[in-house]
């Protein structure tokens, strides 16, 4: 598609989505307190706009990627799972409806299964395009173009956002040169649809968080940013994908923060209190506070001792118990 045409179909989808949009950034209270009763949850939880935070919560589908990759959930019902597990945003990952990105009357179910619960699309996960770090620039370029469906497939969604990878790198200062290149020709394409693009810390050199910020620096464009993610800091792996280098955790999501549009709250086991046993929340979520972030934080549970479900709520309601400490 040439870039006219697509800036003509973006903005026709969007003045189509105008009214869908609407209904989606408003939550349903009665449906959300008769979804929390069916879950045994309690009803003054399951809505985080109730509360006085300074986010929003928000749902990465990959906290369901096990019962997605099963067949025991499809993606179109993930609006209905979020609703019941009182979120109020969707983040999608896109190798789970891959084939789709173009087929608007699928796209459009999406949205009315969005609007249907009451919830705001929020950013869509790209994995699986290619090599936006790559050395070889006819492949970097060819990942470039694979990813403007994803740009077109958002903003038809009425996402703020995609969340790309900074991967194929060899040597550090190369693949900055390389990351740069390819975040800003994917920035400017996607600038007339109103989305940003988003690099989240995701293994390699994206998990150090100053070399991630000096790519930022070298783009900067406004749409253009990072989706710190509480975990992912593994910058070398041993054997069985075990991580032999971890990158100071709150020292690179200090250094992503000041040009975060997104945030990844990581979780994967809690104590008896319900903390998180390897990330400080308290002082994760003071940061971003205090860092003037102020949108969705989206739960991303990826631990294998609770079921997917029941590591959604922990998270959720540590979120939600750190949120009102902190206010707004």
């Amino acid at each position: 598609m040439k870039r006219r045409q697509f800036v003509n179909r973006a903005a026709t989808s969007s003045l189509a989505l105008a009214f869908m949009g609407t209904l989606a950034c408003k939550g349903d209270s009665k449906k959300a307190a008769a979804s929390g009763a069916e879950n045994n949850l309690d009803p003054a939880q399951v809505k985080a706009e109730d509360a006085a935070m300074f986010f929003q919560i928000s749902l990465a589908q990959w906290s369901f990627h096990r019962a997605l990759n099963a067949g025991k959930m499809d993606n179109l019902d993930f609006a209905t799972k979020a609703r019941e597990l009182g979120c109020e945003g969707l983040e999608y990952v896109n190798q789970f409806f891959a084939d789709k990105a173009k087929d608007k009357a699928y796209l459009t179910t999406m949205n009315e299964r969005a609007a249907a619960e009451g919830l705001q699309n929020v950013l869509v996960m790209i994995d699986g395009e290619g090599n936006l770090a790559d050395a070889d620039a006819k492949k970097r370029l060819q990942a470039i173009e694979n990813h403007y469906k994803w740009v077109e497939a958002a903003n038809f969604l009425g996402c703020h956002a995609i969340r790309v990878n900074l991967g194929g790198g060899k040597e550090m200062e190369a693949a900055a040169k390389a990351g740069a290149d390819s975040l800003t020709t994917l920035s400017e394409f996607a600038k007339d649809a109103n989305i940003e693009i988003l690099v989240e810390n995701h293994g390699g050199f994206s998990s150090n968080g100053a070399w991630l910020a000096g790519v930022m620096q070298e783009v900067n464009l406004e749409n253009c940013g990072t989706l710190p993610d509480f975990g992912n800091f593994c910058i070398e792996y041993g054997e069985n994908y075990s991580c032999a280098k971890e990158y100071p955790r709150y020292q690179g999501i200090e250094e992503m923060l000041p040009y975060a549009k997104a945030i990844s709250a990581k979780s994967h086991n809690f104590d008896d209190q319900g903390n998180e046993t390897n990330i400080d929340y308290m002082r994760v979520m003071k940061m971003v506070k205090d860092s003037g972030y102020r949108g969705f934080v989206g739960i991303e549970y990826e631990g294998s001792v609770l079921s997917e479900e029941e590591g959604i709520i922990k998270t959720r309601d540590l979120l939600l118990k750190v949120g009102k400490e902190l206010g707004v």
